[in-house]
């Protein structure tokens, strides 16, 4: 009696993956026109206004309880559909200062004033367009097959995502005490590696934590001609560096990637003077809270240990301070992947389902999972590059447009469709297991 059972239900599950399939293509039209008008009218973050208004009036059509102005211009729809489950959806809506050159027929052409004074152009060339559209996609879909699950879902559009802050003014505001807490949390990220038809999982940190340093370092300035009446900043920045270097090569475990970039140095102001301080600022990436607070401890015990050496007394050891607001990394909760990953396996087939390697990108949706409430979060990359161009790249072994360039374009239906369906049948099967 077994084995009918059982092929029941594999029948069962096809049956739902033809309906979402079918849901999903008669959607492609509308949502061709959504994802044009979110791209030619993007908004730069803490100023999506227009764009949270889009998306309140989508879920509001389609049923959800919506609240706007949620940690500032954040989206939060509630869809009850009966006991079960928790799941919430979320999508990013800000785009970056970034003039777009993709020649496409609908291509931004917007300039806006910022609040530091000069206006900028602004481009969705993060793909935070597509994401908006594909989140609307799925629980249009979901909404269209809510009879086929029971639960409650939660979806919210996110601001200030480039800026990695959203997600703390959302959490800061109450959206896991004034709405219902969910049991998951899933998101994509579009992929300027991956074709578009396809996405990309990890079962673990599948994006780094980012954050940035600060260092002052003390000298005794003086004539560029007398160096043995000073001790020269400069000299002891460069050595600093230097051993900087043997941070992620001599200190940290080589199986766990890490960042340690010096992106600035200034010092002095004329050729034949020794300055009196060197100021550096520097960007960590990691994968751990253990190799983050490795490297931290690093960088103090390296610079103090070169200015003690040059001679310098204790009140002039350098100063380094880290952002205590940063970027953690997005660690995906590996049960919640391995049952997303077969819900996507049956309705895109397994080779459309590619295990991917961690990716020294950041990204403010680990926040949601390092909460008190202990909420098992999932990221996947979605294939956004056109498939010829993508085959094209891998013949000739030229790079394709990456992420935040002004010619990266996702390759709109078949990622739509993609991302749409594979994100509806996980989320289906979530509600009813």
């Amino acid at each position: 009696m077994l084995l009918p059972a059982l092929m029941a239900n594999r029948v069962s599950g096809q049956d739902i993956s033809n309906l979402i399939r079918n849901e999903v293509a008669s959607s492609v039209a509308a949502a061709e026109v959504m994802y044009r008008d979110l791209h030619q009218n993007p908004e730069l973050s803490l100023m999506e206004f227009n764009t949270a208004a889009k998306m309140a009036d989508a879920l509001g059509r389609l049923g959800f309880e919506v609240t706007t102005g949620v940690g500032g211009n954040g989206v939060v729809g509630v869809l009850r559909n009966g006991k079960g489950p928790v799941i919430m959806l979320r999508a990013d809506m800000d785009a970056l200062p970034v003039r777009e050159t993709t020649g496409l027929p609908f291509a931004s052409t917007i300039t806006v004033a910022t609040p530091q004074g000069p206006e900028t152009p602004v481009m969705h060339a993060c793909g935070h367009d597509l994401h908006m559209t594909v989140w609307h996609g799925t629980v249009q879909t979901l909404v269209a097959l809510k009879s086929k699950w029971k639960g409650t879902l939660v979806a919210i559009a996110q601001p200030a995502e480039e800026v990695s802050g959203g997600s703390d003014r959302m959490i800061a505001d109450g959206l896991y005490s004034r709405f219902p807490k969910p049991d998951y949390a899933l998101c994509y990220h579009v992929s300027a590696d991956l074709p578009a038809g396809t996405v990309g999982y990890f079962p673990g940190a599948i994006f780094a934590g980012v954050n940035s340093a600060d260092l002052k370092v003390f000298g005794v300035g003086g004539h560029g001609a007398m160096p043995h009446k000073t001790i020269d900043p400069v000299v002891l920045s460069a050595k600093i560096i230097l051993d900087y270097q043997t941070i992620v090569s001599r200190e940290i475990n080589p199986v766990y990637p890490a960042v340690v970039t010096v992106g600035s140095i200034h010092g002095g102001t004329k050729h034949n003077i020794i300055p009196g301080e060197v100021e550096m600022k520097l960007t960590l990436r990691f994968f751990s809270d253990g190799v983050y607070n490795q490297i931290t401890e690093a960088l103090v015990r390296i610079a103090n240990g070169h200015a003690l050496a040059a001679g310098l007394p204790e009140e002039m050891m350098p100063v380094i301070t880290f952002p205590e607001d940063f970027t953690p990394p997005v660690e995906n909760d590996a049960n919640l992947v391995g049952m997303a990953v077969a819900s996507m396996e049956n309705v895109l087939g397994k080779e459309n389902v590619i295990r991917v390697d961690p990716a020294t990108v950041a990204e403010d949706f680990g926040k949601y999972g390092r909460t008190d409430e202990k909420v098992k979060i999932a990221l996947f990359w979605l294939g956004g590059v056109n498939r010829e161009k993508y085959d094209e790249s891998i013949a000739s072994g030229t790079n394709l447009p990456a992420l935040h360039s002004s010619n990266f374009a996702p390759d709109f239906v078949p990622a739509y469709t993609t991302g749409a369906t594979a994100m509806t049948r996980a989320v289906m099967d979530l509600f009813n297991r």
